[in-house]
């Protein structure tokens, strides 16, 4: 098995404490003077064991400390050195410390036993009291660098346990930021298409109709048109990015806009989709009922206006319809029907991101919505274009289903 390399600091430790033991020795401090079997300089060689043994002391735990109880054994049988006794307690210590989580449980259970055992054992042997003394000094060097091992690693483990927490709720802090933001910047587009959109489309209809059509009263009026919608876009741009900047003024935010405003908005589209043949009519079936949540009411409205922008945009001529229905079931309806086809003359260009808004904003109320061609109505001009939203209203003490 081949060792890796040492750590510096351990390989410094090791050195040292040779060193240590060496100058002990040459001075004739033993720890255990009467042992006169070997001589004098065989303690050196446990010493120089455990020296070397403990540059490997954390690459290889385990094995250092089987090496260095044999050490301290051989030790018990030589003069004795201060140096090894204080190696074979490190030893210990690091075996609990970076050993394997099997060595946590062990080692301890081991030291302990052996203390017992000697401080039991040790005075019934000697017949002495100083067999106690010995015990106890046993603990210290064996239970005692254990059991401190053993707390230094549940500390450690408890410091990675918490930084690794720390790091998770850090990463799902970023998460939810992120969706958060996400989130808002899909507002803040629906906002914004849905506020500017329709003023756009009309700009868009009327300036290519004054372009194509070679008369000064239909461009006379076109760019009245034209100057009426981009006054009114320029505001509702304006209001928006005061919103947008926050910009802490006690001014009084502007109301969003609601169902009440539907009969003003098919009126400029009267006005708009005239040239192009288009009619609008709004039939109202929600009768008399309680209030409608303001994100219910507002979703309703921007579907209701987005829906006649997309007619200004695309519809053939004929009817352009608005039903509103409330279902006993409290949940709001809300239909757009127009032609189906494509209409001679001008048209603006579309980019689908007002069908997109749409869905968003029925998905987020957990409602319902489709949107495409149909069939008619038998007496109808055919096929015509469909666009059903049923948005659920909660009460104000019911949540909403995800």
């Amino acid at each position: 098995m081949t060792l890796p390399r040492p750590h510096r600091d351990d390989v410094l430790m090791g050195v040292c404490s040779f060193l240590g033991g060496v100058l002990l020795w040459s001075l004739g401090l033993y720890t255990q003077p009467d042992r006169t079997l070997l001589p004098a300089w065989a303690a050196l060689v446990p010493l120089a064991v455990l020296s070397v043994q403990e540059m490997y002391r954390r690459s290889a735990p385990l094995l250092t400390l089987l090496v260095g109880t044999a050490a301290l054994v051989a030790d018990q049988l030589t003069v004795g050195n201060l140096f090894t006794v204080l190696l074979f307690t490190d030893t210990v210590y690091v075996a609990t410390v970076y050993g394997p989580p099997a060595a946590v449980r062990r080692v301890p259970i081991a030291a302990g036993v052996v203390t017992v055992a000697c401080v039991i054992g040790l005075p019934a042997l000697l017949q002495d009291p100083f067999g106690l003394f010995l015990g106890v000094v046993v603990g210290m060097i064996i239970l005692t660098p254990a059991l401190t091992g053993v707390i230094i690693r549940n500390h450690r483990a408890a410091a990675d346990a918490a930084l690794l927490r720390a790091e998770q709720t850090a990463l799902l802090a970023e998460m939810d930021r992120v969706q958060a933001v996400t989130a808002e910047r899909g507002r803040m587009a629906r906002e914004l298409h849905d506020m500017v959109a329709n003023h756009l489309s009309a700009i868009a209809i009327h300036s290519t109709a004054a372009l194509s059509l070679d008369n000064p009263q239909t461009s006379r009026d076109a760019l009245g048109v034209i100057r009426e919608n981009s006054v009114a876009g320029l505001a509702e741009m304006r209001r928006l990015i005061g919103l947008l900047r926050d910009s802490g003024h006690d001014d009084q935010p502007a109301a969003a806009p609601t169902l009440a405003g539907v009969e003003s908005l098919i009126a400029q589209c009267r006005t708009h989709g005239a040239a192009s043949g288009l009619t609008f009519a709004l039939d109202d079936r929600r009768g008399e009922g309680p209030p409608l949540p303001t994100p219910v009411d507002l979703a309703a409205y921007r579907i209701v206006q987005e829906s006649l922008t997309n007619a200004l945009k695309h519809a053939e001529r004929g009817e352009v319809r608005v039903v509103l229905a409330r279902a006993e079931g409290r949940a709001l309806t809300v239909t757009v029907t127009s032609a189906f086809g494509r209409r001679p003359g001008p048209r603006a260009p579309g980019s689908g991101a007002g069908l997109v808004g749409m869905r968003e904003r029925v998905a987020l109320l957990s409602g319902e919505i489709e949107a495409g061609p149909v069939e008619g109505p038998a007496d109808g001009p055919g096929k015509i274009w469909l666009v059903r939203a049923t948005l659920p209203v909660h009460d104000e003490d019911e949540e909403p289903s995800a």
